[in-house]
């Protein structure tokens, strides 16, 4: 293979490479990949560069790292797509990756719209005009003109305000929520979530030992706030983790007023609030209230990543925190993340230049189309509850029976079409009920056909 022309680009060479050895593999066995140097020697890359292609694998589920020992292709069992009696997350993303498969579980709004393509040709623009341009070794917080970028969009008034050095830029969200929980001592402590709660929030703070609470939502989008005044008055809780603005996956959207009591009652205890920005500019209503609008600035931290509006190309997640500045750059300076410079430019000038502006607006369009186009085929059908939801890129469905969504699973698993069941997005065992269906899928292939499987995979369900 040729040496890459920038190697702002390297990454991507060694990624395509990668993917072309693992399809070629024999699909139910074991096969172990080159090394880290040993890939690095054979594609004339630097081992950083090797090490960055492997980790967007690892995270796609495609290989697993065994120390001592190297990087591993995942088998994939024979017979069937189902994984058995494994974790049912890790079941629904190794089965919808899979070629031939129809995901209904799909969480990729960019699927519809993305900025991939102007993304690179930016980047390449980039790497013309400064080609000899001295980049760091690493940028441990991101790179200033993104940080910068970030920080003016979240900026509202005089009140509502962030400067550049209280943005931090990581590899994925995963990442930054993982130091930010560490950094604010938050580790270990009690949680309160939306419920349903994106299996991600879930994850993350299963792995950093927070007792999770979860408060669930009505179908309008609103927690009891009597209950949770309780729950506030029984129950040390450190921390809280809302979405900014619709409700992911439930899909409503919090009144203004319900979120200003909230954040009032969050500030008098002192507890942190974690507001999620990754559904935030895909809100169909105009100017929708955000928790931050209210939040005591002092006890705020907000989070997002780039891939659900740009693309998978853009898989950086970002917080941004005004207190505890110190305490993030340590650990931030700890982790070193080795990022693309030329990429972070190239998603800062995205943003500085308005072009996310209007994809945004384009990008809103098509999803609340994809919506009503998925809506009228749901309709058609009369074995679920069916609320319309105010942003995102999913439905949260509830059967109008009980079933047994295991079963429901399976049976589509085996016509190569798999759901997200409900149960993905409470750690506490609920909404065995109902299943996240998205809207962002492709297009080209029979959808009306798989909504009419579903169907008849719960009604013939136990």
């Amino acid at each position: 293979m040729e040496r890459a022309e920038h190697t702002a680009f390297a990454y991507q060479t060694v990624y395509r490479y990668l993917v072309e050895l693992i399809e070629a593999a024999p699909m139910h066995t074991e096969q172990k990949l080159p090394s880290l140097r040993q890939l690095a020697q054979r594609l004339g890359v630097s081992v950083s560069t090797t090490k960055y292609a492997y980790a967007l694998l690892e995270d796609e589920g495609r290989v697993e790292a065994r120390p001592k020992f190297g990087y591993f292709i995942k088998a994939l069992p024979g017979g069937t797509l189902d994984l058995g009696p494994s974790n049912l997350l890790d079941r629904v993303f190794a089965n919808a990756r899979q070629a031939g498969v129809l995901a209904l579980s799909s969480d990729a709004p960019a699927m519809l719209l993305s900025l991939e393509n102007p993304l690179r040709m930016m980047e390449r623009e980039l790497a013309r005009q400064y080609p000899r341009s001295p980049a760091p070794l690493y940028l441990p917080f991101g790179e200033p003109e993104l940080r910068a970028a970030l920080a003016e969009r979240y900026t509202h008034s005089c009140d509502r305000y962030w400067q550049a050095d209280e943005v931090y830029i990581g590899a994925d969200l995963h990442s930054v929520l993982g130091i930010s929980l560490n950094a604010l001592d938050l580790a270990g402590t009690v949680a309160l979530v939306e419920s349903p709660c994106s299996w991600a929030v879930l994850r993350q703070l299963e792995a950093a030992k927070v007792r999770v609470i979860e408060l669930h939502l009505d179908i309008h989008g609103r927690f009891d706030l009597a209950a949770l005044s309780g729950l506030l008055q029984q129950e040390p809780v450190r921390l809280a983790v809302f979405s900014s603005t619709v409700n992911i996956p439930q899909g409503g959207l919090m009144p203004a007023q319900d979120k200003q009591q909230i954040c009032r009652w969050l500030a008098e205890r002192d507890i942190w609030l974690f507001e999620n920005d990754t559904y935030g500019e895909l809100c169909f209503a105009p100017h929708p209230a955000r928790y931050r609008d209210f939040a005591d600035p002092r006890r705020l931290l907000v989070f997002s990543t780039f891939d659900k509006v740009i693309g998978s190309e853009a898989p950086y997640g970002y917080v941004l925190c005004r207190e505890q500045g110190p305490a993030l750059q340590r650990l931030f300076l700890e982790r070193g993340f080795r990022l693309s410079p030329t990429r972070q430019r190239a998603i800062a000038k995205l943003f500085t230049s308005k072009r996310i502006d209007a994809h945004l607006k384009a990008l809103r369009a098509q999803l609340c189309a994809r919506m009503n186009q998925l809506k009228a085929l749901l309709d058609a059908h009369d074995v679920w509850h069916l609320q319309v939801p105010q942003g995102g890129a999913s439905f949260w469905l509830q059967a109008k029976r009980p079933v047994d969504m295991h079963s429901v699973f399976t049976r589509l698993l085996a016509q190569r079409v798999v759901i997200a069941p409900g149960e993905l997005f409470s750690q506490q065992g609920a909404w065995q009920q109902h299943l996240r269906l998205s809207y962002t899928l492709d297009w080209n292939k029979d959808i009306a056909q798989a909504v009419q499987q579903l169907a008849e995979a719960i009604r013939q369900s136990p």
